[in-house]
């Protein structure tokens, strides 16, 4: 009788068991199709930036976010979703985007991001989507028209995470630098005097000397910064999906449309 209950139980327990292992193995099988789950959710989230003109800023009257990477990533959600508008933007910064993206809230990052080799241990990227070069910024009439001018006096202006602080170290050493969350504040800090000049991208500089006619970018670019998509790493369906809209939009035109419009020229071929 003692056995006969025993062995019930065990029955019953080795079924709980299967049930448990079964649903982990839906879970995962959920998991390793992330397109499947962007199609599940409707909407395809995306890190974007909120402060950088020309490419992700957020008009606070309306509260749209517009830029260059806001046109990509909407064509990214009409390839997948068939709908452009199936999207939503979250704000990130060159400090929180790879957290955020690894920790399962954002899709991708479509957000002026370069391709590194270190970046490449982190996340999995597009094919190069912007080619940028970092610059200096300054207050017109400043006697900073390049790097070669920068010294080991210079206080430079940057954002945390981003590369262009550890380039600007490489080419002048001892150079002083001010690390902010993001690039409005340093452009802020910029105007109230806090440094001799701003450094990032070239094409993040020209939004902001757009933003402000008494700013200007100066000297040619000393890097090359070719911008990326970012993925979670082994998303391989994903960087699909992104590349085959990038290929898509050079085909028919409207990736120069796009950049045109932001930008303000063509693209170099």
């Amino acid at each position: 009788m003692k056995m006969s209950k025993l062995g019930k139980l065990l029955s019953v327990m080795m079924v709980v068991s299967l049930l448990i292992l079964a649903g982990c193995g839906n879970s995962n099988n959920a998991s390793s199709d992330p397109i499947a789950k962007i199609k599940e959710h409707g909407k395809l989230v995306v890190g974007v930036k909120f402060d950088t003109k020309l490419f992700g800023l957020k008009d606070p009257s309306s509260g749209n976010v517009e830029g260059f990477d806001v046109d990509i990533s909407k064509a990214i959600a009409k390839h997948i979703l068939g709908d452009e508008n199936a999207i939503e933007l979250k704000e990130v910064t060159s400090k929180t985007r790879i957290p955020m993206l690894n920790n399962g809230e954002i899709d991708m990052i479509v957000a002026t991001m370069t391709i590194t080799e270190d970046r490449k241990k982190e996340v999995d990227f597009s094919d190069v989507y912007f080619q940028a070069g970092q610059s200096l910024l300054v207050k017109k009439g400043s006697p900073i028209t390049g790097i070669q001018d920068a010294t080991k006096d210079t206080t430079i202006l940057g954002s945390k995470g981003s590369t262009s602080i550890k380039n600007i170290k490489e080419k002048v050493e001892g150079i002083k630098v001010l690390e902010f969350d993001n690039y409005q504040d340093a452009f802020s800090a910029l105007k109230a005097g806090k440094g001799d000049a701003l450094t990032t991208d070239d094409a993040i500089l020209y939004g902001m000397a757009a933003q402000d006619p008494g700013y200007e970018v100066v000297g040619e670019p000393f890097t090359d910064e070719p911008y990326g998509i970012a993925i979670q790493k082994g998303n391989v369906d994903v960087v699909k999906a992104v590349n085959d809209t990038l290929t898509e939009l050079k085909a028919n035109g409207e990736y120069d449309k796009i950049y045109e419009k932001w930008i303000g020229k063509a693209p170099t071929k």
